[in-house]
């Protein structure tokens, strides 16, 4: 690529030299020990640019091709990857592109000995940061590399304070983090979506601790757990008199939350009433108290969670549709556990120094093989189950290593325990609709009938609980 006498040019701007070295020593000491993924299918190059970094002072991890550098990004995330553009298999483009799948944000760089103005425009539309050509000038590649450092903070800053709740090292979890750093600073609404007892509530405080509201109130309400009246009033308050009982002002969660992040929790099971609602709030950015004829004004940002498929929910009627996309800007998916079982020895781990401090300090953790059933259990409750099984074992041990034994009781006994109240329903509702269903061999019209519903309402139960009314004509049949 040309460029001008003294100047380097990157995908963005032209920076002149002295720039450069400025720039360079003025990163030094808090970026240059980022770590460098350095891709090339050339041993020997691979091995000199290896040596260039590290006499920078930076932490640098080789692949030989683009294959290997993905298995190298699926154990460790880098700061930077630094890629040949053309390599056999797997050329520089395609890995960035793959890189882009499951690494959003993570800073390439292309290095190429068969540069050219077309190659570089595609790379740089693409996304990829900068495109140099070999042999690359020393002062060139270390300036790129500190303008890239620049752009990606959230994985150069080593600051993971606003995380640190979050035990993990699943590569999967690890994107979800690196997509909630990024979005943090938006002020876009978040939607986490993710299994009952998968985390949601922890990740969404981790995403208002990364962002510039972080000084400001995290406020969280669990929208299936309160009756409508109830909800209605928590969420934007009411007026002295404006009900039964209501002897006193309240200010609602809204006006609590002001400045920082209001957190909806299961907010598919808010009633349509009440979603209209909480639309015109999001939409005129102010909040009315009931019984009040005043609105006042609100700076609020919403993480919402749930553990049902909202897109279903809305097309069934469910869920209003403006409402689900305004909620929906950002849509993180927590995993169950059963999907980052390398994070299952981790967080147990965790879970009984802090279970022991509180209880018994004498107890330092659980034997191999009491570790290996944990990683190798389903987890159907996810993260909240192995918190339960893990404070069972604490509670139970008399020994500082807690058995293999001890923890398959705990497993019984947690299989046994009292469902929640929403996961109860949840099975008594499918149980009830299969029975009718048997009864009625699938006639969905006479189930309905006996169920007290109208078709519509009977149609979306089903839907919700997966049931499919022809198969049961079929099981009718078989039975006869």
């Amino acid at each position: 690529m040309r460029r001008a006498p003294g100047k380097l040019c990157l995908n963005r701007r032209e920076i002149t030299v002295k720039d450069a070295a400025q720039l360079t020593g003025a990163l030094k000491g808090n970026k240059s020990s980022a770590h460098i993924l350095l891709v090339d299918d050339d041993a020997s190059l691979l091995r000199l640019l290896g040596m260039r970094l590290e006499s920078r002072g930076f932490h640098v991890t080789t692949a030989d091709s683009g294959r290997m550098a993905l298995d190298r990004l699926a154990i460790e995330r880098p700061d930077l990857v630094l890629s040949d553009l053309r390599m056999d298999e797997m050329d520089g483009l395609a890995l960035f592109q793959e890189i882009q799948r499951q690494a959003p944000g993570l800073p390439v760089i292309i290095l190429t000995a068969h540069g050219s103005i077309p190659d570089a425009v595609s790379a740089t539309r693409q996304g990829v940061f900068s495109f140099l050509t070999k042999p690359v000038d020393r002062d060139e590649l270390f300036t790129a590399i500190d303008e890239a450092l620049l752009q990606a903070p959230a994985a150069s800053d080593g600051d993971d304070a606003w995380r640190s709740a979050i035990i993990t090292r699943s590569p999967q979890m690890e994107r979800i983090l690196d997509q909630a750093r990024m979005v943090a600073g938006a002020d876009v609404s978040v939607l986490v979506s993710g299994p009952s007892g998968s985390g949601k509530e922890l990740l969404a405080r981790a995403l208002h601790d990364a962002s510039p509201r972080a000084d400001k109130p995290f406020v969280a309400i669990n929208c299936g757990a309160l009756p409508e009246q109830l909800l209605e009033s928590e969420l934007f308050g009411h007026a002295r008199g404006a009900f039964t009982g209501a002897i006193s002002q309240h200010e609602g969660l809204f006006q609590a939350a002001d400045g920082g992040s209001l957190f909806l929790d299961e907010i598919g099971d808010m009633p349509l009433s009440l979603q209209v609602k909480l639309l015109r709030v999001l939409q005129e950015r102010q909040v009315r108290p009931l019984g009040s004829t005043t609105s006042v004004p609100v700076d609020v940002r919403i993480i919402s969670a749930t553990h049902r498929d909202l897109d279903r929910a809305m097309h069934e009627g469910d869920f209003r549709e403006d409402l689900y996309y305004r909620l929906n800007v950002v849509n993180l998916r927590l995993p169950p556990l059963k999907e980052r079982a390398e994070d299952v020895p981790l967080l147990a781990k965790h879970l009984v120094s802090q279970a022991a401090a509180r209880h018994k300090p004498f107890v330092k953790g659980f034997s191999t093989e009491a570790l290996n059933l944990l990683a190798s259990s389903s987890w159907p409750g996810n993260v909240r189950q192995l918190v339960n099984v893990v404070e069972q074992c604490v509670a139970l041990t008399s020994a500082p290593i807690i058995p293999e034994a001890l923890v398959a009781q705990a497993l019984v006994a947690e299989e046994n325990a009292l469902p929640s109240f929403n996961d109860a329903r949840a099975s008594f509702e499918r149980g009830y609709l299969i029975k009718v269903l048997k009864i009625t061999e699938g006639n969905v019209t006479q189930a309905a009938r006996i169920a007290g519903r109208n078709r519509t309402d009977f149609y979306k139960l089903l839907g919700r609980h997966e049931l499919e009314p022809s198969s049961f004509k079929a099981v009718a049949k078989s039975d006869s």
